[in-house]
């Protein structure tokens, strides 16, 4: 069983879709600590209730990123974390953070990467952009964190089609509920059985 370690900054809905995976037996592995990069947070909520560790890390109260960045990984290696999952976080993790967790940190993106990502593209933002380029399938992505935002290995992506009259909030809420909330679950549940293979920037998922 692998202990998992989340990091939220707002409501956790993907975060959420793991704890149920766990739930129903798709996951050998268990959330083990959750850190919000604010006060506040619904994801917070959602472990307390069920008797998860929970801590509020913010930026603003490190003297530099860098050291923000080591107390966090201080943090999760405390906790012999095996796997960090990017449930929701809006920070960006540096080079020192990311080398320590390397291939065992994995953070879903709310497009088919390489469209519609990169810095600046997170949120509602993403679906906007979407629509305004006019594409007909958007979906989301879920792949190991690197430095650099969002252009790690991919894991897993699922498409999901675009629809008339689409605002970013109902494309939004259709890409979470058809791909996001699937595929996450479901690249933690390869990774706890040890089926991820990268290889020159390449994820192979090997068979059981």
């Amino acid at each position: 069983m692998i202990r998992i370690g989340a990091l939220v900054s707002g409501g956790g809905t993907n975060l959420q879709a793991i704890l149920d995976a766990i739930d129903k037996g798709e996951i050998d592995g268990q959330v083990t600590a959750v850190v919000s990069s604010k006060e506040g947070a619904y994801a917070l909520e959602r472990a307390a209730s069920r008797g998860i560790e929970t801590a509020v890390m913010r930026k603003k109260d490190y003297d530099s990123p860098a050291d923000y960045d080591k107390a966090l990984a201080d943090y999760f290696e405390a906790r012999n974390i095996d796997l960090i999952v990017y449930a929701g976080f809006m920070l960006i993790l540096g080079k020192d953070f990311t080398d320590r967790f390397e291939n065992r940190m994995i953070n879903i993106h709310p497009a088919l990467i390489p469209s519609f990502c990169g810095k600046g593209y997170y949120g509602l933002h993403v679906h906007e952009a979407a629509l305004k380029k006019g594409v007909k399938v958007t979906g989301a992505t879920v792949h190991f964190v690197t430095a650099e935002c969002d252009a790690g290995p991919i894991i897993l992506q699922k498409a999901v089609e675009v629809k008339d009259g689409d605002t970013p909030e109902t494309l939004q809420r259709r890409v979470m509920e058809q791909a996001e909330w699937v595929i996450y679950p479901e690249a933690v549940k390869l990774f706890a059985q040890n089926r991820l293979e990268v290889k020159d920037g390449i994820v192979r998922i090997k068979e059981k």
